[in-house]
Parts: structure tokens; sequence; C-alpha cells
């Protein structure tokens, strides 16, 4: 019973460290940029042990302010992903509870549709699943915790999604997530996406190709070997025609 008593005493012990270790290192974020995310560095992982469908390809990142960001792009990110971005508090748990029921359903038929393409030797599309999660939770999942979908994860990206909003301004909070998040397979980051995509600084980015770029975000590598889709464009033009009612922070 007394072993029992220490191993739980350690566990706690361990979990408050953790948590401890993450809200020393969420507040700092206010004054010092992150220099990778747990995320980029299992991917950077996977590209030089495993290998990559495009081959050798040189890591691209490179930070830039929050003024060097082009409008456009800031409000085509938040119209697609996180329409009330600047006026939650992390949250947005009746976006969760619908996107579940959507992606439930989108995912039942793209298995009946994918089928179907198979057996024509057709090459199926993924279900467009719709994501629950806001910015912020996007940026604590990509930031500090693993890739895996568990119940456990899952509450610590809440905690750590309220922590984010606690210490960080929505301005800093969408800094930090268009500067680290993923644009294709090792590209990064705002600036690096318009430069390897648009052959321009994130600066310049104008209101399609910023749209276009949002539009990537839920699946980036799908999209990045596939850029002549038509859903890509058709969505891309849904997202550019949502912009102008996007509110920055």
């Amino acid at each position: 019973m007394i072993a029992a008593l220490r191993w739980l005493g350690c566990v706690l012990i361990a979990a408050f460290a953790l948590q401890l270790f993450f809200i020393l290192r969420i507040a700092a974020m206010a004054v010092i940029d992150p220099q990778s995310t747990t995320f980029q560095r299992s991917e950077a992982w996977q590209l030089a042990t495993q290998g990559r469908s495009n081959g050798e390809r040189e890591w691209r990142q490179q930070w830039v302010p929050y003024s060097r960001i082009s409008d456009s792009l800031k409000r085509a990110v938040i119209a697609s992903e996180d329409s009330e971005f600047i006026y939650h508090q992390g949250v947005e748990w009746e976006a969760i509870e619908r996107a579940r029921q959507r992606n439930a359903k989108a995912e039942e038929i793209a298995a009946r549709r994918a089928a179907q393409m198979r057996a024509r030797g057709k090459e199926p599309r993924p279900a467009p699943l719709r994501g629950g999660s806001t910015i912020t939770q996007q940026l604590a999942k990509n930031l500090l915790l693993s890739s895996e979908r568990t119940m456990l994860r899952k509450g610590q990206e809440l905690l750590l999604a309220t922590a984010l909003e606690t210490f960080l301004s929505k301005e800093r909070i969408l800094e930090i997530y268009l500067n680290n998040v993923e644009w294709g397979e090792g590209i990064f980051g705002a600036e690096a996406a318009a430069q390897h995509y648009f052959k321009k600084p994130a600066a310049r980015l104008g209101v399609n190709e910023a749209a276009r770029l949002a539009v990537m975000l839920p699946s980036p590598k799908f999209f990045e070997r596939r850029q002549g889709s038509g859903y890509l464009a058709s969505r891309t033009a849904t997202i550019a025609a949502r912009m102008p009612s996007a509110e920055l922070p």
C-alpha cells in the first residue's frame, strides 16, 4: 500500500512538473520567438531517417514579424480556420461538436466514394474534414504535443490553449501560428510558403494567393502535390469571398 502511494505521488509530481514546464515555456513566448515546435522536430526526424516522396529537400522556414505577413494571409487563415478567433478564449465547444458530426458523415461518404474510385482505377480523395479546433488549439498541439489522438492528449491541448490565451495576446498567437504552421513537406511558416509557391515574400501576398495557402492548411502535403485540384480552386474562391469579414487582432 505504501509503495503504491509513493508511486502515485511520483506520478502526480511528474505531471505537475510537466505542466509547470509547459506554462513557463508559453509565458516565455511573450518575448521569445520559439525556434521550433514538437511537430516540426518530428517531421525533421522523419525526413532525415525515412526519406519522402519528394526526395532530398531543403528545410524551409524563416521567421518574420507580424508586420511582415500580409493582412490578406491573416484574414484568409482566420476565415478558413477560425472565424471567431478574436472573440473566443481558446476553445469553441460548439464548433468541436459540430465538426465531430460533420466529419463522421464526411468520412462515411468518402469511404463509399473511395471504394468506387478504386474500382475504376482512380486515386481516391481524402474526406474534406473540418477541424473543430481553434487556431489557438492548433498552435498548442503543434508547439508542445505529439500527434497521437487520445483523450488525454486532447485534454492537454485544451489546457495549453487556455494557457496560450492567458499569457499571450491574440496578435502574438497568430504571429507564432503563421510562422510555424506546415505548408508542405519541409515547408513551415508563411515566409517559406510564400517563397515556395509564389516566389515572393509573405508581406506581398495577394488575396487569391493568401486564400489558396489558407485552403491548403488542413492537408498541406496532399495539396502541395495537387496544385491543379478543382477543389482547391473552388475553395480558394470561397475563402477569398469571406476574407473581408474576417477581423484581425
